[in-house]
């Protein structure tokens, strides 16, 4: 189980996004379609219940829903990883029922809790871990997290791989090296454009909200860094270079945005952004981004 969820890792981590009806539902038919959409085209790794998918803004019910479309809507096609959190209860609790709902691993997101303490992170997923046979990929987004703290997280058996979100490769390789021996992985957390100088220091794999708009470039951009042709890496992350700066706008508020608006563009009905995040983009910023989707065919 581990092993293979270890070679998934080692390609592309496309988290879906969720769309919503009229009533600003979840509309359960048309994620199924979404997740249809990214395993049809090869995608190795299906995350469900990320930050593009709109984990914050939504309740368990609504998280869990989307961990049993996911499955369904796969049927074994890639891995599908279901992101889980909050408290350490809740975030248990969802364990429980994304292994009944069949997922194959579990990505813990990092407690979002403003008096974090960097060193009991790793407690806080160690009691996830200890709940659960299912392996584990540890979401790491913050640059307190320190190089003996992996040291940590890779004594924990069933934690597999890190999800590095902090744009530090520097760090990341401090990180990588203080876990040399173990088996514990590192992928990059940050997406496509982030991929490269990742890739560089020693991780392997990346997450993508890309997927959901065009699959095939994310995959191309995949290929490319395992053959290590990297100029042609860089030629295609400069493709996407502008499409992924507005996702940065408004300290990020714009991430989910941009690629649902993308998706709205193309003919998917997915409806808006739930707040915090932006709702949606002005009409000069859509006009923008319909000449980089137009730039693409």
């Amino acid at each position: 189980m581990y092993e293979a969820m270890r070679n998934a890792l080692n390609g592309i981590s496309g988290v879906h996004i969720t769309p919503y009806d009229s009533a600003g539902e979840v509309d359960q038919s048309l994620l199924h379609k979404v997740v249809d959409r990214i395993a049809s085209a090869g995608i190795h790794n299906i995350v469900t219940g990320g930050n593009t998918g709109e984990f914050y803004a939504q309740d368990l019910d609504e998280v869990v829903l989307g961990y049993r479309i996911a499955v369904e809507a796969n049927a074994g096609r890639a891995k599908v990883t279901a992101g889980v959190g909050r408290s350490g209860r809740e975030a248990i609790r969802l364990a429980k029922q994304a292994q009944e709902a069949g997922a194959d691993a579990l990505m813990i997101h990092q407690p979002p809790d403003p008096f974090c303490s960097p060193r009991l992170v790793i407690d806080y997923i160690q009691q996830i871990a200890d709940s659960t046979d299912l392996p584990i990929i540890a979401y790491a987004r913050s640059p307190g997290l320190e190089p003996g703290h992996f040291v940590r997280l890779a004594e924990i058996e069933n934690v597999v791989a890190v999800k590095y979100a902090v744009p530090d490769p520097i760090r990341l390789g401090e990180c990588i090296r203080a876990t040399q021996g173990s088996p514990l992985q590192w992928l990059c957390g940050l997406a496509e454009s982030w991929a490269l100088p990742f890739y560089a220091c020693g991780a392997r794999g990346f997450t993508s909200g890309l997927v959901n708009v065009a699959p095939e470039l994310s995959l191309a951009i995949h290929a490319a860094l395992e053959r290590e042709a990297m100029s042609e890496a860089r030629a295609l992350v400069d493709r996407i270079a502008e499409f992924e700066k507005m996702r940065t706008f408004e300290a990020n508020g714009a991430n989910v945005t941009v690629v649902k608006e993308a998706m709205q563009i193309q003919g998917w009905p997915v409806g808006p952004t739930r707040a915090p995040g932006v709702t949606e983009l002005s009409e000069t910023q859509r006009e923008a981004l319909k000449e980089i989707l137009k730039g693409w065919e």
